[in-house]
């Protein structure tokens, strides 16, 4: 890292009319003789969890053999790359996620609610609906103070969380896995276009004419910036202006893709269940969304963000993995091999999506390292086998700065609430309880 005599301060942004973009970190940011980083605070500390619903076939996840992992398990082989930062852990327990005598029999309302807030959620279809706080607003509260935005919450299908979408359990629950508070859902947003506008968008403008200008000539964001990127980079070194072009081309890229997703849903399409802005295809949708994610991380506009690739209930179909049925029916496969071979090929497909993720946030780099390096990132599903609807054993993978990677972890009936005690202790959240943890799990780090 290059340490300069005159410091860029790290909140610096370059506004222009109908925008604000905020910086990456850049060298020019350290002033001289500060205390040199240290390998552990290089960098923000930021949590990602990636959800997604409908389970998994466990022998085709579970690896073979407990510690080092060798050969990865069929649906994680596409994570080859990033083997030695896998923490792969197995029987980890959701049970606040399983049904109390007498309940309503929908299983996928309860498992995710209770997911992230580690509470069993009160039973209803309508708008008294009750869970807790979720990890990643317990991690924003303090993370959030350092950034303009505390947290992102970010899916890729319905946002509506009124009415009954499992039997007895409200909608909120299933769409759902982010709560500010018992009674306070964080609806996940799916438009690409609106996720742009917060991250980018002038938040400091009452007159939305300049950004309905823009949007109606096809004009960049960065087009009202130009000249004063231009005169900031003239000051900077070469490793800084090579990394602020970069970030600026990553923008525009983005940009340039919702710009053409929203051309694209212009025309006259077939009924889908897609946001309007949304690419034709699901891939491309889904890696602009990540893209959005990693520019949020790189201009430090948010340090939390939760993702839910597929919803509980979720009945998209994945031509992509070549299956044509829906997710939630094959999920029930009733033991049935052709079933479970195609639902392992949407868990498989899912892990491709988890690696771009990791391939960008690895490429972005960030002081000393990359953007991989700075991040928890949390890749999980609320249930094991999706026919018998289980929350307990689940399918998890974690990477992070302060997991020792490379390892396949089994555990047997620990709440899953103590894995989440231990990634905010290593965030600097300490918590001495969360909904029914019993303590943290040191075997994570490996110290």
């Amino acid at each position: 890292m290059i340490i300069t005599t005159k410091a860029i301060p790290r909140r610096t942004v370059l506004r222009g009319l109908g925008a604000t973009v905020a910086l990456p970190f850049l060298d020019g940011m350290v002033p001289a003789f500060a205390a040199p980083p240290v390998a552990s605070a290089r960098g923000p500390r930021r949590l990602g969890v990636v959800y997604l619903g409908n389970g998994a076939v466990m022998k085709s996840w579970t690896p073979a053999a407990e510690g080092s992992l060798g050969e990865l398990s069929p649906i994680l082989e596409p994570l080859a790359p990033f083997r030695d930062r896998l923490l792969v852990l197995s029987g980890l327990d959701n049970k606040p996620g399983l049904a109390l005598p007498g309940e309503p029999a929908g299983g996928h309302g309860r498992i995710s609610g209770s997911f992230l807030t580690g509470v069993h959620v009160k039973p209803t279809e309508g708008a008294d609906f009750h869970a807790g706080i979720s990890i990643d607003q317990i991690a924003a509260q303090e993370l959030g103070r350092h950034t303009e935005l505390a947290s992102l919450e970010l899916g890729l299908e319905s946002t509506e969380f009124a009415g009954a979408c499992d039997a007895g359990f409200s909608c909120a629950y299933t769409t759902i896995i982010s709560w500010r508070g018992p009674t306070t859902p964080l609806p996940m947003e799916n438009n690409p276009r609106a996720v742009f506008e917060r991250l980018f968008g002038d938040r400091d403008s009452t007159d939305p004419a300049a950004r309905l200008v823009r949007i109606e000539t096809d004009r960049s964001i960065l087009d009202s910036v130009a000249q004063k990127a231009t005169r900031l980079q003239q000051g900077l070194g070469s490793r800084d202006r090579a990394k602020l072009t970069e970030y600026l081309q990553a923008i525009r890229d983005v940009e340039r893709r919702i710009q053409k997703a929203e051309a694209q849903s212009a025309r006259e399409l077939p009924v889908v269940e897609q946001p309007a802005g949304a690419p034709d295809k699901f891939e491309d949708y889904a890696k602009l969304m990540i893209d959005l994610q990693v520019l949020a991380y790189q201009a430090d506009l948010t340090r939390v963000i939760t993702f839910m690739i597929a919803p509980e209930l979720s009945a998209r179909t994945y031509p992509e993995a070549g299956v044509a049925d829906p997710h939630h029916a094959i999920s029930h496969h009733q033991g049935n091999p052709e079933n479970l071979a195609k639902l392992v090929k949407i868990n498989t497909y899912h892990t491709t999506l988890l690696r771009y993720y990791l391939d960008k946030l690895q490429s972005t780099r960030e002081g000393d390292g990359s953007l991989l390096d700075q991040v928890t990132l949390l890749y999980a599903r609320g249930m094991a086998d999706s026919n018998a609807h289980t929350p307990q054993g689940l399918p998890l993978v974690a990477i992070g700065p302060e997991l020792r990677g490379g390892r396949h972890l089994r555990f047997e009936g620990t709440p899953l609430t103590n894995l989440f005690v231990t990634l905010l202790a290593g965030l600097g959240v300490p918590i001495e309880r969360f909904g029914d943890s019993t303590g943290v799990l040191p075997e994570l780090t490996g110290l």
